[in-house]
């Protein structure tokens, strides 16, 4: 028999998780923007995003619970599924994940990097600051209800993290010309660190924690059978 994962596996894969986001989500919007330009580029990147998701979440989904998102594991700890300890490892974990994701970036030609930073979310001229933690928000939302409906609900089909990473993909489709669609803090500050651009960085933690929040309370204590409420 399996034994428990520790603390420092869930971890290490956490941030691998992270990482996989980062290269592959960030990498696809510096590489799509440089040899796809156009209207195709925003379906490449939430396709990327989306992917890269659902692998990162199935990897470490028997670990960790795949978290790989902040976000998600205040969600976890408001919904007490994570001691106090724990979250703040995973979140420790899953920002050096994503930072260690951007530095490899850095790997791909100067010349495709160029203007890019490095895959950094930011705000559409159009998009006002209380706007963008809005829309973090309410893609977080769908996001974090996709997390609880297929991963945390034992009565969700077993589908690993296909599920989680549709929702991101669909996310980015509505939301991506507007505030970049992160719906992670770490996805965003990993790319933040490295380019040193931290144009509105508050509005990816303030948003998507706002979003994971409030769907992680309502399906904990509205959507979940009453006898699992507060485990």
């Amino acid at each position: 028999m399996a034994g428990t994962p520790t603390l420092a596996q869930k971890a290490l894969v956490e941030a691998l998780g992270t990482f996989l986001l980062v290269f592959l989500g960030a990498g696809a919007i510096i590489t799509s923007g440089y040899f796809f330009p156009g209207s195709s580029q925003l379906l490449v990147i939430a396709l990327a995003h989306g992917i890269a998701l659902a692998l990162a979440v199935t990897i470490a989904m028997n670990i960790s619970g795949g978290h790989i998102n902040p976000a998600v594991t205040v969600a976890m700890f408001a919904t007490k599924r994570i001691s106090a300890t724990n979250a703040a490892v995973y979140i420790l974990a899953q920002i050096a994940g994503a930072v260690v994701g951007a530095l490899a970036l850095l790997a791909i030609p100067s010349a495709v990097l160029a203007g890019s930073m490095l895959g950094a979310p930011s705000l559409a001229p159009s998009v006002s600051i209380f706007q963008g933690i809005a829309i973090e928000a309410l893609i977080t939302f769908v996001l974090v209800t996709a997390v609880f409906g297929t991963a945390v609900d034992e009565r969700a089909p077993k589908i690993g993290g296909f599920g989680i990473g549709l929702a991101l993909m669909l996310g980015i489709l509505v939301a991506g010309p507007l505030t970049g669609a992160a719906a992670n803090p770490a996805r965003a500050l990993g790319p933040e660190i490295v380019s040193l651009d931290f144009a509105n960085w508050y509005v990816y933690w303030i948003g998507p924690i706002i979003g994971a929040l409030v769907a992680g309370l309502i399906y904990q204590y509205l959507i979940l059978p009453a006898r699992k409420s507060g485990k």
